[in-house]
């Protein structure tokens, strides 16, 4: 599994990349632009293909999912621990939508109550994309949830991430800061296959 975070700066051709890797298989986009307002998101997902909308999971403006057929939401760690366990439910009952999450501690992950369908942990590796952004090695093969690596994601190290136990990579420098994006996710694909 390969989750594709949304560059936090909008890149020359962005949209035009985007849509190169879903039609080769990206299926799990996270938008993430946290200093973009509602109407940004709007005009952003107004340019991806609607087919491709499946595949996007928005990390702000929730509300979205109300107006799009997207995958699902994203709940940053700050606003998960906001949330009750029954507010978290009721969202899961209500919608018929991915639910994820991002966690910062491996301690914090196993003691979380809620089954998201899928758990973001970093920094595993030093961060491409975030100077400063020390890795912390987490392991995880004794979780018992699926567990999605973040932090210094490249091809060179896809096996260090199966090896610590993690079902996929979360990437976002390495695509998004790489010379061949297309050809590098199709590899990270390849590996988690």
């Amino acid at each position: 599994m390969v989750v594709l975070i949304a560059p936090e700066q909008d890149i020359k051709n962005e949209i035009f990349i985007l849509n190169q890797l879903f039609e080769v298989g990206l299926e799990y986009f996270h938008l993430r632009k946290p200093r973009k307002d509602y109407h940004f998101y709007r005009n952003y997902l107004n340019q991806i293909d609607k087919k491709y909308h499946s595949k996007i999971v928005v990390h702000q403006h929730h509300e979205l999912i109300n107006d799009y057929n997207l995958k699902g939401i994203h709940f940053q760690e700050a606003q998960r621990r906001e949330l009750s366990l029954d507010t978290l439910q009721t969202i899961r009952n209500e919608q018929n939508i991915s639910m994820s999450s991002s966690f910062h501690s491996t301690e914090e992950l196993i003691a979380c109550e809620f089954h998201f369908d899928y758990h973001l942990l970093s920094p595993v590796f030093s961060s491409i994309s975030k100077q400063g952004y020390k890795g912390r090695g987490f392991e995880v093969n004794s979780v018992k949830k699926t567990v999605i690596g973040m932090g210094g994601v490249t091809t060179k190290n896809l096996s260090e991430f199966t090896k610590l136990g993690y079902q996929g990579v979360g990437v976002l420098g390495g695509i998004w800061q790489s010379e061949t994006p297309v050809q590098d996710f199709k590899t990270m694909k390849r590996h988690f296959e």
